[in-house]
């Protein structure tokens, strides 16, 4: 797996080029402002890219920009957000294409370097991971026009669940239900947002970003 990390604090993102590249993944750019990001990822059209939200010259926004403006020149180039911060606007920005592989984890809420990895491994494979804190802020600028209706308040947890990157299985154990029940609420789900048949993976992310975006 090909991957561009872009963080303007040098010793963070020395420290993810050395974690990312220790467990078999190449890093093709490691760099420091938005402009650069950009210009990583049209070069090398990486399988993922790790991206800082604040960086140089203000240090408010530009690495969320900077990545909205590469997946407008690549589209649906993954990108998985890594910071202190939770930028809204940009963040749905980078959710209103409907293509996934977006991610969005909060640097002081990932514990285990395991679920950052499976983190990355998802967004590269075209799923969505936010972090709850991510999604409970999305949330809250939803349109009062609620696609999410008709859902239950059982089928918008298995939802939630799903928009932080929980498979059947996890979610499962994290509601203390069967495997079976959180199969069901998962076809409701689709039936419900009109998901028709697809490959599964397509239709957990279309899925994720009705929820993220109703």
């Amino acid at each position: 797996m090909r991957v561009v990390i872009a963080d303007d604090a040098v010793l963070l993102r020395e420290g993810l080029v050395r974690l990312v590249e220790e467990n078999g993944y190449t890093v093709v750019a490691a760099v420091g402002d938005g402009p650069s990001l950009v210009s990583a990822i049209v070069e090398h059209k990486p399988d993922v890219s790790i991206v800082d939200v604040r960086m140089p010259p203000s240090h408010t926004d530009e690495g969320l920009r900077a990545a909205v403006e590469a997946r407008s020149r690549v589209p649906g180039t993954p990108i998985l957000v890594l910071s202190q911060y939770v930028e809204v606007s940009y963040a749905d920005d980078l959710l209103a294409d409907r293509l996934g592989a977006v991610g969005y984890l909060l640097k002081d809420r990932v514990s285990l370097v395991a679920e950052f990895l499976d983190g990355l491994r998802r967004v590269a494979g075209g799923g969505t991971v936010l972090d709850p804190e991510v999604v409970s802020q999305l949330l809250v600028r939803r349109r009062r026009d609620d696609p999410l209706r008709a859902l239950t308040p059982r089928e918008r947890e298995v939802l939630g669940l799903m928009a932080e990157g929980l498979s059947n299985n996890a979610i499962a154990r994290k509601m203390v239900v069967t495997d079976g029940a959180v199969e069901k609420h998962v076809r409701n789900i689709f039936t419900k947002l009109a998901l028709h048949q697809d490959e599964e993976q397509h239709r957990r992310v279309m899925a994720v970003l009705a929820y993220l975006q109703g």
